[in-house]
């Protein structure tokens, strides 16, 4: 198991990242550090080594979906007593001003995947899902083959899938 991101902690600076959107500005600069202390999120930062500057960031948390939101496809093929199905939720993930246009929200969202279909295989998890902030977001995840829940606003990428391209 090896990944480019470490977990967050009180050494990486945090006040000098942003991405240009506020939200996922002010999240990790005020929120993120509690989320993680309280367990409702864990959050990766990839730093640069030479600056030491934070490029980006993503968070993960167990969540669940409807069973009743995943398109058909998918559903017909699990058990019909599960109403929730459990999933793990890629919350949040930014690129610093600074890093963008350099391959580095791939980069997040790889290690993201990796780190999740690995959790995947201690505690079940159908799918790892996405809640994009803006279409521009929604195109990024789009382009990774994540399918859109339309009745949630969120996207989703089966784990069978995620296996599937670290087989590769």
């Amino acid at each position: 198991m090896s990944y480019l991101t470490d977990p967050l902690n009180s050494c990486q600076n945090k006040e000098g990242f942003t991405c240009g959107k506020d939200l996922l500005d002010n999240y990790f600069k005020y929120q993120a550090g509690q989320d993680v202390r309280r367990n409702l999120s864990a959050c990766f930062v990839l730093t640069d080594k030479r600056t030491k500057k934070v490029a980006g960031y993503y968070t993960l948390s167990g969540s669940n979906i409807s069973q009743t939101s995943i398109p058909e496809s998918f559903s017909k093929r699990l058990p019909e007593s599960y109403s929730a199905i459990p999933v793990i939720l890629l919350g949040r993930l930014a690129v610093d001003i600074s890093f963008q246009s350099a391959g580095l929200g791939k980069i997040l969202l790889v290690d993201a995947l990796k780190r999740s279909l690995d959790v995947s295989a201690a505690v079940g998890a159908f799918a790892v899902v996405a809640d994009p902030l803006d279409d521009s977001a929604k195109e990024f995840y789009s382009r990774f083959g994540f399918i859109w829940l339309p009745d949630s606003g969120k996207m989703f990428l089966p784990m069978k899938t995620i296996k599937e391209l670290f087989k590769r």
